[in-house]
């Protein structure tokens, strides 16, 4: 088992869009407690100090607001983790929506756009702006967020799935351009996941089942339950960090079993 002084993130500078989410906050968390200093991007400014306000004791964090779509953005994210750091040592790419739940014949054209924009052109953004600091650099590991939609189809979601395998495909692409700079660059695939993102979605695709229908879902995973955010971020953190040294272009599923499972109509 890879013991914690080889996780260690100390003395290196961590970026994490989205990171006033519960995902993006969970990672951070994981990657403060290892010693990382932090620098939190997201649209929501009141989110970003939320988070940093509960980071504050652990590490040295700086929040930037910004819309990952925007190019001039995503410059000015990294340009003022530059500025503040340094340097760019690990980058979880993480900002994503999950657009509205409908059957493809009857999704939104607008809506499938703005979909792809934040989940596929956001990645994109930081993919391409941070690689080039770390290419100058020679070093750094980057985590992009997918999905299980990478991987599978869901009858209701079209955007989401389209931009998650998207993500995919920018993680493999990366990983091979930046090997040769010692950039790796992997990806997640979380779950069914506890999170307001998860709820939102449920909500949508039953008229608010809530608790209810959460918890049915949760029965459908071989472990039986939900996924917690911070079972997410220890995988993010894992992967960030020199334990993970010889692993690039992979997706890292984090959905207890889920992916693994043939259905059965019980199911």
């Amino acid at each position: 088992m890879v013991d914690q002084i080889e996780q260690t993130l100390a003395g290196t500078v961590a970026v994490v869009t989205g990171g006033g989410g519960e995902l993006g906050f969970a990672s951070a968390r994981a990657m403060a407690r290892r010693g990382a200093s932090i620098a939190l991007v997201d649209a929501s400014e009141p989110a970003l100090e939320r988070a940093a306000a509960e980071l504050a004791n652990l590490t040295e964090v700086e929040i930037i607001p910004a819309d990952v779509t925007a190019e001039s953005d995503v410059e000015r994210y990294v340009s003022t983790v530059i500025a503040r750091f340094g340097r760019i040592d690990a980058f979880h790419n993480n900002a994503g929506i999950e657009g509205k739940s409908a059957p493809l014949y009857e999704y939104d054209t607008d809506e499938f756009d703005r979909v792809m924009a934040v989940n596929v052109r956001g990645v994109f953004l930081g993919l391409k702006h941070v690689m080039r600091v770390m290419r100058d650099q020679r070093s750094g590991a980057i985590v992009n967020s997918g999905s299980i939609a990478s991987e599978r189809g869901s009858a209701s979601g079209p955007g989401y799935v389209a931009s998650k395998h998207a993500v995919l495909g920018l993680t493999r692409e990366a990983a091979v351009t930046g090997a040769r700079f010692g950039i790796r660059v992997n990806a997640i695939e979380p779950g069914f996941m506890d999170t307001r993102m998860l709820r939102t979605l449920i909500d949508q695709q039953t008229g608010g089942g809530g608790d209810a229908a959460v918890a049915a879902l949760g029965g459908v995973v071989p472990f039986g339950r939900l996924g917690a955010p911070e079972e997410v971020g220890e995988v993010v953190a894992f992967l960030l960090s020199a334990a993970a040294a010889y692993v690039t272009g992979v997706a890292v599923p984090v959905d207890g079993g889920l992916l693994a499972k043939v259905p059965r109509p019980a199911d």
